[in-house]
């Protein structure tokens, strides 16, 4: 101890002020910073017509002499649901997950509210039937309410293209899952799937060709399939992101 006295005592004043400032300041107990905390607020909204309510939807179509003899397709007010569809050559329903896309959803949900579903009672059969087409129905549950739209033409605007909205859906969703069968048990058909995607997408027949795009990345780079399937998906990649 007397060594470290005689040490301070040739210090020069200031630098033995420092030593004792930084030895008091060990000497005091920890202090917790008292200053609340910010909350983080996401900066994520999500669009009225998108938040989840006990809404659901509903399309369906019927026709026993078509390729596709019957298509139910049910989502709730997020776009999320199911699809189901019945070929004519067999009898096996094949069930799939089903997410419209935030576009596919503002469309179809838009159409929904021109049409005031629930509560109106308007018929959208046309005058004039055309049974051979098939049979369309479009439900809308909301808690204790339901109702159901029937008809097999229709010349109402909304009714018409909110139809079309669910035919491109149906039409994508069943082209997604022709083509993972074929990449598991045919990937001989893949060239005639990828013709009949491109097909679609010249005539507007895809629900949201942006969603496929992910699909269309895995079929260039698999070897399992023929190479012109995968050089034309690279050529829809193309098409797609311009």
């Amino acid at each position: 101890m007397i060594q470290i006295f005689k040490f301070i005592r040739i210090l020069p004043a200031a630098f033995i002020i420092l030593i004792a400032a930084v030895f008091g300041a060990a000497q005091q107990p920890n202090k917790h910073n008292t200053r609340p905390e910010v909350p983080v607020v996401s900066s994520t909204v999500q669009p009225k017509e998108h938040v989840k309510d006990s809404t659901r939807y509903s399309y369906e179509f019927t026709q026993p002499e078509f390729f596709i003899r019957h298509i139910l397709i049910e989502h709730d007010s997020t776009g999320q649901g199911q699809i189901q569809f019945v070929q004519r050559t067999e009898e096996m329903k094949v069930e799939e997950p089903l997410q419209l896309s935030l576009e596919a959803l503002s469309r179809i949900s838009s159409l929904w509210r021109q049409l005031n579903f629930l509560d109106s009672n308007e018929d959208y059969q046309a005058d004039r039937k055309y049974p051979h087409l098939g049979t369309m129905r479009l439900k809308m549950e909301k808690d204790t309410l339901q109702r159901t739209a029937e008809f097999n033409w229709t010349n109402h605007p909304q009714a018409s293209s909110l139809i079309n909205e669910y035919r491109r859906v149906a039409d994508q969703a069943i082209l997604v899952f022709d083509l993972s069968v074929a990449r598991q048990s045919l990937p001989l058909n893949t060239p005639k799937l990828m013709d009949q995607m491109e097909l679609l997408l010249k005539r507007n027949g895809l629900s949201d060709p942006k969603q496929l795009l992910p699909l269309l990345k895995e079929l260039s780079t698999d070897e399992h399939i023929p190479l012109m399937a995968r050089n034309h998906a690279l050529r829809l990649i193309k098409k797609i992101e311009k």
